[in-house]
């Protein structure tokens, strides 16, 4: 059976005859759909325009229009609620502060758990057959004998993790750490060394408290290194925009008179002056030495480019800041598979200076993550220096290095200046950078790229070098593809080794220590990525698309072998998910960008966990 290009070459005996497949859902389709309802013929809607013999189509407005366009917007989200809505205090075992007949919410627990939906138990995966209808044995359940919404042999996922579970007697895993008193009823369970343990090394960090969002929220938090930058920044905006005199043979230059050097020039003395005369004279009288330089408070001394701390990435694999999937519990899966460096998902710096908690989340890092940084996209140096500031003010130790975004492609951040927009702007990056590297102290500065903003307009291989010895970053991230081509067709990987060489040269030219330089695009295997590492000299890779589709690519490339993982094996680890089995295809390695046939797996669990997708 001859396959269309573009699909991954799976055995001939593994392939279905493409008439036996039906109607498959369209998963693209589905995420880029804009409307809601189905009404029947499109064509319909087409001829319902206005006309002299029917009513007027309503004209949508902007506000209407805007809230169609975008993705996942024809998908429903429902919500589940209960019957019963049961006080958060007395549901976690506390007592609440308005008691039970001023409360709006049930202190009534026996009639909650009666009204309550039953337990979800997830099942572990020796239960489950390879046959249809693969679920396992309902003898399993174990009800609880009053009440028949808890089961005894659920477990609770937060419960096991930690030792306590926040949610209560709310949990839909309730049967996990509930027991039965004969004085009191039910009561809920606690594990208190495991409580102690997961606050030694489990508890997330990197939280900011109201007060500070208070002082962003009302414009009153300081930012006096912002302050001194953006002053200079303006000072020198100024400087070049003043017109110069042009002269030619006829002009007349007249010298300026010359001064008398005996006249006073300097400023008169403010009390600021006057109190610091005032305290060297007290310390002269009672030591009998006049001050010295050393006992005169001064500034400090800005931190210099070589003095921050170098980052030694070499041979380390990096998850990539993946936008709205990359995080923090798909981060703690890939650190358990290998992962050594992950990275925040994109915050706005406008957001972050807003104090929007929503934003201020992104930033949480859990232990695990060895090596954690948190990505920033501005369109300018008076928003994203600030963004640095703060970051480093309040977070401190607890990062250990910040990412500007200057690869995002899509249009809502492009068009506002950020993202790949700036690749078109070097001179403001530039600006950026070094205003962020002043204000961070020692964190470093890395910067994400693509290798332009159009096709056949590559701009990477001269804003490299620059930030490399120039502006200061730590480490450069380049992305083989260009804003315009966003991820169709094969990244340039013969350009990402152009840009490492630019580098390195002018690296060399100005004596400087090399920088950990990462490339990015279409790897999806343990032999494309050392291929792609020992062809361009990156000192690694960005792993994005391929890390969403499988996890245990980190563990395929430190191990330096292709995982021919089974259909049990990969439904204990992610339980759903779109994956072609390597050990289906004709040759190695698979290929990203293909797309799956219809095939049947090894087994009906394989066929079944690749349709849950």
């Amino acid at each position: 059976m001859s396959l269309p290009a573009g699909t991954a070459p799976v055995k001939t005996e593994f392939l279905l005859p493409v008439n036996n497949t039906g109607n498959a859902p369209d998963d693209d389709a589905a995420e880029g759909a804009t409307n809601h309802t189905k009404t029947g013929d499109p064509r319909d809607a087409r001829d319902n325009r206005d006309s002299r013999s029917g009513p007027a189509r309503v004209k949508m407005t902007k506000e209407q229009k805007k809230a169609q366009r975008g993705a996942n917007k024809g998908r429903r989200f429902g919500k589940v609620r209960d019957e019963l809505d049961l006080c958060w205090r007395v549901a976690n075992g506390t007592t609440c502060e308005y008691g039970a007949e001023q409360c709006r919410f049930t202190h009534d627990i026996p009639a909650y758990l009666v009204a309550k939906q039953h337990d979800i138990r997830i099942p572990d995966v020796s239960e489950i057959s390879n046959t249809p209808p693969f679920a396992p044995d309902l003898s399993m359940l174990n009800p609880h004998p009053e009440y028949q919404s808890i089961n005894l042999n659920t477990i609770c996922p937060i419960f096991a993790e930690t030792g306590d579970c926040r949610y209560g007697f709310k949990c839909r895993f309730l049967g996990g750490h509930v027991e039965l008193d004969e004085v009191k009823g039910l009561s809920l369970v606690k594990d208190e060394d495991k409580k102690a343990r997961t606050a030694l090394s489990s508890q997330e960090v990197n939280f900011i408290g109201a007060d500070i969002q208070r002082q962003l929220r009302s414009k009153k938090y300081p930012f006096p290194i912002s302050g001194v930058y953006l002053r200079e920044v303006q000072e020198q905006n100024d400087a070049e925009a003043k017109p110069k005199a042009i002269t030619n043979v006829n002009s007349v230059v007249l010298a300026e008179p010359e001064q008398d050097m005996d006249v006073d020039t300097s400023a008169p003395q403010g009390p600021a002056e006057a109190l610091v005369s005032s305290v060297e004279a007290i310390l002269e009288k009672r030591t009998g030495e006049a001050p010295t330089s050393s006992t005169v408070e001064t500034p400090d001394v800005p931190i210099r480019f070589p003095e921050k701390k170098r980052l030694h990435w070499s041979g380390k694999t990096y998850l990539a800041p993946l936008t709205t999937v990359g995080n923090l519990p798909f981060r703690q899966l890939c650190v358990k598979y290998g992962a050594d460096i992950t990275c925040g998902e994109m915050g706005l710096a406008n957001s972050f200076l807003a104090g929007s908690k929503e934003e201020w989340s992104l930033v949480r890092r859990h232990p695990a993550e060895k090596i954690f940084g948190v990505q920033v996209a501005g369109n300018k140096p008076s928003t994203l220096v600030p963004t640095a500031e703060v970051l480093a003010k309040e977070l401190d130790s607890n990062i250990d290095f910040v990412d500007v975004n200057c690869g995002c492609p899509i249009d809502l951040v492009f068009k506002s200046g950020s993202g790949s927009a700036l690749l078109d702007a070097p001179g403001k990056l530039g600006k950026i950078l070094i205003g962020m590297n002043r204000a961070l102290g020692e964190i470093p500065v890395t910067v994400k790229l693509r290798t332009g903003v159009k096709d056949g307009k590559n701009t990477a291989h001269k804003t490299m070098p620059r930030a490399a010895t120039e502006w200061g970053a730590g480490c450069i991230t380049l992305h083989g593809r260009t804003r315009q081509q966003r991820y169709t067709r094969l990244a340039d990987w013969d350009y990402i080794k152009e840009c490492v060489e630019a580098v390195r040269a002018k690296e060399a030219e100005e004596d400087l220590p090399p920088i950990p330089i990462f490339g990015g695009g279409d790897c999806y295997s343990s032999q494309g990525y050392w291929s792609n590492v020992e062809k361009t000299g990156v000192d690694g890779i960005m792993l994005g698309r391929g890390a969403l589709i499988k996890p245990w690519l980190f563990t395929e490339i430190k191990e330096r072998r292709e995982w021919d993982i089974s259909s049990r094996e990969r439904l204990d680890l992610i339980r759903t998910y779109r994956y072609v089995p390597i050990g289906l295809l004709e040759h190695l390695p698979a290929r990203i960008n293909d797309r799956a046939p219809a095939f049947r797996g090894r087994n009906e669990l394989g066929r079944f966990t690749f349709a849950m997708t």
